[in-house]
């Protein structure tokens, strides 16, 4: 099989999504599909490759309704101004929409059917709140037989709520509320720590925005990251989906917007182009779990990306555990005995966000760069996905 490689990645800063005050989200007078567009234009000037030798533009969204609708994944083509000859699609798969973007790019470069794929991942939270969405209603009708008593073993009211999901996910461990907290204020002081270093300006694409008042104002950094919290400030929030539970909005992902982009390569086409990978796909994997429990997905998708790349855990220099609830990290670290030190060293999505489609470019191609930045040699990127599924991805870096 040919090799595919990442040879370019870039994402735009995400916003603190606001769906019930839309002015105070700097990102509410644009739209995710535009900034997707943009990376891909930037990435091509950077690259210097012919749009024409496209073979495949692969975007992820996880709710693909409203300004979402992709229009089979034409409309980033459309919007970016590439070639009619280019291929499109777009894809769900929840939180891990756009991670899967990366792998059927990486197989269609592996099997020879494409030397070039682009794979992108939007989210608008502030236009498109997810279902709940904070009694805000969303343009999906599931399916009310669901709901009924032939389908009792799904629990579909604990299905379709995240937090419920990892409430339960919680309570089958011996993590404790302050286990969460201290995780979560990790994740804020690496990420901070990182921005005050410059290493997100290796990935960020400065957007400017207009905001409510009618100003602009150029956004080059994740809106969310509060590297001042404190274990005091995390301890006073109230729980978030249940009034004795302990997932808070400090422990769990905020809502965000954001768009993210990566250029994967055949090996010989990188090379025949002048372009210095970032690192190799060697493996994948994916797996379903209880759907009231979706934060165990990571583990199962992750050993068998392992079980396919030849590796065990300890093989891995470093993780990026999506932090969609600080919970699913804790549950995926203690069950692959993961070395905490090697997880999300430039801080996760409790303090970067969460744009769900566009979370799984964002967590392919940070590790892409640290596996280049810190020195590793292998990496595992993952993610647990709603409606109980796992996701995860193997680099090597060249």
């Amino acid at each position: 099989m040919e090799e595919a490689v990442i040879v370019s990645y870039l994402r735009a800063p995400f916003s603190r999504a606001r769906p019930r005050e839309p002015e105070r989200d700097v990102f509410n007078g644009l739209r995710m599909d535009d900034l997707a567009a943009r990376l891909v234009q930037e990435m091509l000037k950077q690259t210097k490759i012919n749009p024409e030798e496209i073979g495949d533009v692969l975007t992820g969204t996880a709710m693909p309704v409203l300004e979402q609708w992709l229009y089979g994944g034409k409309s980033i083509n459309f919007l970016a101004k590439l070639p009619f000859n280019v291929a499109a699609q777009g894809i769900d798969r929840q939180c891990a929409s756009s991670m899967s973007t990366v792998h059927q790019g990486a197989m269609e470069i592996m099997l020879g059917y494409s030397d070039i794929v682009i794979s992108c991942g939007i989210e608008h939270m502030t236009h498109i709140p997810t279902l709940g969405g904070g009694g805000l209603q969303v343009p999906v009708q599931p399916n009310p037989r669901l709901a009924t008593e032939e389908f009792k073993e799904v629990d579909i009211m604990t299905t379709m709520n995240m937090g419920l999901t990892a409430e339960k996910l919680l309570s089958q461990t011996t993590f404790t509320r302050e286990d969460m907290d201290k995780w979560a204020l990790k994740s804020h002081q690496m990420a901070a720590k990182a921005v005050e270093e410059g290493y997100f300006k290796g990935e960020i694409l400065p957007i400017e925005a207009v905001q409510a008042d009618g100003t602009k104002r150029v956004i080059d950094h994740d809106v969310s990251i509060r590297g001042d919290t404190s274990m005091e400030a995390l301890a006073q929030l109230k729980p978030s989906f249940k009034p004795d539970g302990q997932i808070t909005p400090g422990n769990s992902s905020p809502l965000n917007a954001g768009a993210s982009a990566l250029m994967l390569m055949s090996k010989k086409k990188a090379q025949k182009c002048n372009l210095k990978p970032l690192a190799k796909v060697i493996s994948m994997g994916w797996a379903g779990v209880d759907p009231t429990m979706m934060g165990k997905g990571p583990v199962p998708a992750s050993r068998m990306a392992l079980e396919h790349a030849g590796l065990e855990a300890k093989d891995i220099d470093f993780w990026e555990i999506n932090e969609a609830f600080v919970i699913v990290a804790l549950y995926t670290m203690r069950e692959l005995g993961i070395d905490p030190e090697k997880v999300n060293v430039k801080g996760g999505a409790t303090a970067i966000g969460h744009p769900l489609g566009a979370t799984g470019t964002r967590l392919v191609g940070t590790l892409a760069r640290i596996l280049n930045v810190e020195g590793g040699k292998y990496g595992l990127a993952t993610a647990c996905i709603g409606g109980g599924q796992g996701a995860s991805t193997i680099l090597e870096r060249e």
